[in-house]
Order: structure tokens, then C-alpha cells, then sequence
């Protein structure tokens, strides 16, 4: 079963954004914290190849930030990864 991941700083409003969006799907999320954390923000940069934030990943598959992400919702392809990795829309909360 895969996981959801979004990397994060405290400040970010379209961080805020991507985990209200997240919630309202009903998916839970593992966040890290990126703000203060040089070595988070390393593993990100190594997993997602981009400096901004969020950078959501649903398993290993990287989402994107998001823009991606609701890009990704609108064209039905976030559903399909969800599927894929055994993750189900509202049936899940932070």
C-alpha cells in the first residue's frame, strides 16, 4: 500500500492549500516539514529534483507541487494513482 507525502514550510500558502485539498479528498498525508530541516529539504531536492514547495509524493510516484496536484485531480490521473497504490478517496483522515 503506498503512502501520501508532502514536504513543506510553514510559511508556504500553496502548501496550506495542497493539504486542504488532500483533507477534503478524505486522504491522510505524512508531512515533512522542510522549514527548518536542511536535511529534509536535501531528500527532497534528491526525490523531486525541485526546490519549491509542496512536493507531494503518493508512494514514489512524485505528484508535483500544487498546481501539479490539482492538475492531476482535474485530468483523473491522481485518482488512478491512489487506486494503483490501494489508497481509496474518503476513506481516510489525517
Amino acid at each position: 500500500m503506498g503512502q501520501i507525502e508532502i514536504y513543506t514550510k510553514s510559511y508556504c500558502p500553496h502548501c496550506k492549500a495542497a493539504k486542504q485539498t488532500l483533507a477534503a479528498k478524505g486522504l491522510g498525508f505524512r508531512e515533512f516539514d522542510v522549514t527548518d530541516d536542511q536535511a529534509l529539504l536535501t531528500e527532497m531536492l534528491s526525490r523531486s529534483q525541485r526546490r519549491t514547495v509542496p512536493q507531494i509524493f503518493v508512494g514514489e510516484v512524485h505528484i508535483g507541487g500544487n498546481q501539479d496536484l490539482m492538475a492531476s485531480i482535474k485530468a483523473g490521473e491522481f485518482d488512478k494513482v491512489l487506486k494503483a497504490r490501494g489508497i481509496s478517496p474518503k476513506t481516510r483522515s489525517r
